[in-house]
């Protein structure tokens, strides 16, 4: 009998969650609810989003059952350890994102990291990713792309790194994918428009998964003809320029 590679039998789930306010059964596989029902140790966030997003998968969940660990910008890294205690006497953890999918363009990598280190079983379940999403409906390639997180803020910066996402895109047949603070997507929108050939590829993908969604994909020049107002709309940024 193969020995396991892991030392402790509680397992940390990596739970997706929505992108937004959409019913959970339109973009969660019925996995995930087989999950929320067994686990009780959370990691999370926010501690009251978390606590609407477990109930709106499973409603008869028992709230004061819960014992949740935050994980957001004010944790301390010392404290990070203690959240896998759990593992260690066989119980399950769950690391649950805000919105989409754990580790992915959210805090919760670094304990996915930890628990390998640990020797702790890291399972991640099926769950609505925007990055990937807005990559599926881009046309663009998906062969190579990479995601850059948030551009500078500083506008003459941030413009500058824009023509370089250009270069890079031409010069390695990739697409370039990044994302902003929603109140200022617009901003964001006006700089590209103003900063990249008339010929290079944007799509702008916001909303997705909700009834809201739009993903288009046009040229430079084509946007320069379009009016869409993206204040405040979960948005994802792709550029692509080819020969």
């Amino acid at each position: 009998m193969q020995q396991s590679p892991f030392k402790f039998s509680g397992k940390l789930y990596l739970i997706p969650t929505t992108l937004g306010d959409s019913n959970p059964i339109d973009v969660l596989p019925y996995s995930i609810k087989k999950i929320i029902e067994k686990v009780d140790h959370y990691i999370v966030e926010n501690e009251k989003t978390a606590r609407r997003s477990i109930k709106m998968v499973v409603p008869g969940k028992k709230q004061p059952l819960l014992q949740l660990s935050s994980l957001n910008k004010f944790t301390e890294a010392r404290s990070i350890p203690s959240y896998l205690e759990p593992c260690k006497e066989g119980i399950d953890v769950g690391l649950l994102s805000e919105a989409g999918c754990p580790g992915v363009a959210d805090p919760g990598a670094e304990v996915v990291k930890l628990a390998h280190e640990m020797g702790i079983q890291v399972i991640p379940l099926v769950g609505p990713s925007s990055i990937l999403l807005a990559m599926m409906g881009s046309g663009m390639n998906g062969q190579s792309f990479t995601f850059h997180g948030y551009l500078p803020i500083d506008k003459k910066e941030r413009k500058h790194e824009l023509k370089n996402l250009e270069r890079i895109s031409l010069e390695r047949n990739q697409a370039q994918i990044f994302i902003e603070t929603p109140y200022r997507n617009n901003n964001l929108l006006e700089d590209i428009l103003q900063s990249l050939s008339p010929a290079t590829r944007l799509c702008i993908a916001c909303d997705l998964t909700l009834t809201s969604e739009y993903i288009i994909t046009k040229s430079i020049k084509d946007w320069g003809k379009t009016k869409v107002d993206l204040h405040k709309r979960p948005t994802i940024f792709i550029i692509q320029k080819e020969n």
